[in-house]
């Protein structure tokens, strides 16, 4: 699909941006290997990529986004700090709005900094912002990290805080599995029912597909041992409720926070991160004192970050996706790095949709 000129335009005013930071400029092939996709985001990712087959490189996927290329490209080269820049069109399916593109252009910018990553945070927001200047945008932040923190701080199983792990970006399955471990709501009809069997293993066929006997035998120990432990507590969970629920002002959430994490030290170091993050922000003329925090925000759209995260958004135009958006992603280079992990943070904009706004298109 032809793009119109205005939309490279900006494309380029954008990256321009970019490039003065001194932000090296890098691409990513158009075909993506689906299997490290897949792996990362597991097979809901089918739902919204282009996927295709590949005689000799097997399954690959129309590139959904730049994140994870230049992730992989970066652990690979190992230089540190660094910072990449980058243009060009990514696909997504649009099921449920025919409106929307299923291809447009993404100009992103990202960092890598061990040394300074508060500031890597505040900078990439700073360089977003003022690429956004003049379009009266409303800015959201959030912090995942908050969440990740006071799940593995729950005073329950190592089991149970994995599992409300790998749901944290699954808001309906992580408050599900958060009932369910609270006691608010009751173990399956098919589980108790495994559990309450005497020898659930008595009537069982022979082994077919990869799991064996010893794997579903301790796959039932392990649902046993969850069965007896006991709920997670109700002032535990309010806790977390109060986190998610959380929507102010950012020097207001600020204090709110310190309040919970009397009450759930295991925030204490994210709570202490998001105040250095604020002063750094600050120190770049971003007017923090009016910024928006939302204690829920990034979990449905965002599955990589792990810290930090944030969008702008156009006020008057809430049928508009976010023209922006961006965060911090220190789980993803160690999981693309083989256990190296590197401290991580960028953001990607929609020139389309600048053009839009500024009624250009």
């Amino acid at each position: 699909m032809p793009l119109a000129a205005p939309i490279l335009e900006e494309a380029r005013r954008i990256r321009a941006l970019f490039d003065a930071t001194g932000a090296v400029g890098v691409s990513a092939d158009m075909l993506q290997p689906a299997e490290t996709l897949l792996d990362l985001y597991g097979e809901d990712i089918r739902a919204r990529a282009y996927v295709t087959h590949d005689p000799l490189k097997g399954e690959m996927m129309l590139r959904p986004d730049f994140t994870v290329p230049v992730v992989q490209m970066h652990m690979e080269s190992r230089a540190e700090p660094a910072r990449y820049t980058y243009s060009g069109k990514v696909f997504r399916k649009q099921e449920d709005d025919p409106s929307r593109p299923n291809e447009y252009i993404q100009v992103g910018y990202e960092v890598f900094d061990g040394q300074a990553p508060v500031e890597a945070d505040a900078e990439v927001f700073a360089k977003v912002s003022a690429a956004l200047d003049g379009l009266h945008l409303r800015a959201a932040t959030g912090d995942i990290g908050l969440l990740l923190a006071a799940v593995k701080g729950l005073n329950t199983l190592e089991s149970r805080k994995a599992a409300l792990l790998r749901h944290v970006w699954r808001p309906r399955r992580f408050r599900a599995l958060l009932d369910r471990f609270g006691g608010r709501s009751p173990v399956p009809p098919t589980r108790a029912a495994l559990l309450a069997a005497s020898d659930p293993m008595a009537a069982a066929g022979p082994e077919i597909g990869l799991r064996s006997m010893a794997d579903v035998a301790s796959r039932i120990a392990a649902l046993k041992q969850d069965a007896a432990a006991p709920a997670i507590s109700g002032e535990e969970i309010a806790l977390i409720d109060a986190i998610l629920s959380l929507r102010n002002t950012a020097p207001n959430a600020l204090g709110i926070l310190r309040d919970i994490a009397v009450d759930l030290p295991a925030i204490s170091g994210a709570v202490a991160r998001m105040e250095e993050r604020l002063e750094a922000m600050a120190r770049l003329g971003v007017a923090v004192e009016t910024l928006e925090f939302e204690g829920n925000y990034g979990r449905t759209s965002m599955e990589y970050y792990d810290g930090f995260v944030f969008g702008f958004y156009a006020a008057a135009r809430p049928d508009l996706p976010a023209v922006a958006t961006g965060g911090r992603y220190d789980a993803l280079t160690r999981v693309l790095g083989q256990g190296r992990a590197v401290p991580a943070v960028g953001a990607v904009i929609r020139p389309d949709l600048v053009v839009q706004l500024r009624g250009q298109a």
